[in-house]
């Protein structure tokens, strides 16, 4: 039976999939683990069109997983970074890294994909 949307609300899976479930904002929480970075930055190590960016970083500051500074220079000068609440989530990123490199191989054949995969679970359990 398929849960009501208001006990979906209660789901702590449903919240945190309704803040991360968006490819964007991981890469976004990923570049911005390693510390501040200007929106340019953002933009071009994700490949992000400038309108979904400012929409994406509207939503992690008001979500409180991100800050944005601005300087009071010519021309503007604005950076973001995590927030104690945003770098709780890098172990999330990392978990993803993990998993698209131990499961998710671009390789021809799947019988040495899985082998592959095997090893490195193995080696990283």
């Amino acid at each position: 039976m398929a849960q009501k949307a208001h006990e979906q609300e209660d789901c702590p899976v449903a919240r945190a999939a309704k803040v991360f479930g968006d490819h964007w904002t991981l890469l976004l929480i990923r570049d911005l683990a390693s510390g501040c970075r200007r929106f340019q930055q953002l933009q071009l190590s994700t490949g992000i069109s400038p309108g979904v960016l400012s929409s994406r970083l509207r939503m992690l500051e008001a979500s409180g997983l991100i800050t944005r500074k601005q300087y009071p220079e010519i021309p503007p000068r604005v950076e973001y970074s995590l927030t104690e609440k945003g770098r709780a989530a890098v172990p999330l990123i990392d978990q993803l890294r993990t998993y698209g490199e131990v499961w998710l191989m671009d390789i021809d054949c799947p019988e040495e994909a899985e082998e592959l995969a095997r090893e490195r679970a193995s080696a990283a359990g």
